[in-house]
């Protein structure tokens, strides 16, 4: 009786993160990075932010990619982190879930007047 009651445990709680896994998403930020020092101080700070899982500093291409939950913050608030360090960012891509423009289906585009 123990036993079953362990994995019904263990298989509520091995759910249970995976849907919590589901709300993740990802916003790529332009901002002004020059040298790694910027970025060792956007990974110091941003990473303390509540619901930041992953960051990937671009010094290249001037980008800061936040993967982030999206239960615990927003995209406002990962932009007021980064004026709070001296690093105002800008949106670069949206998150994947919020696109930025809407998409016509292949039904519309194939019943415009020719």
């Amino acid at each position: 009786m123990k036993r079953i009651a362990f994995v019904l445990c263990t298989l509520f709680f091995v759910s249970l993160s995976l849907f919590a896994a589901s709300k993740r998403q990802s916003v790529v930020l332009s901002c002004d990075i020059h040298c790694q020092g910027c970025c060792d101080k956007i990974m110091k700070n941003i990473a303390f932010e509540k619901g930041v899982k992953d960051i990937v500093c671009n010094l290249d291409d001037k980008t800061v990619t936040v993967t982030f939950d999206a239960n615990k913050t927003d995209v406002p608030t990962l932009l007021n982190a980064f004026k709070k360090i001296n690093k105002p960012a800008t949106v670069k891509e949206q998150p994947a879930s919020q696109p930025s423009e809407p998409q016509q289906t292949d039904a519309q585009t194939s019943a415009s007047p020719q």
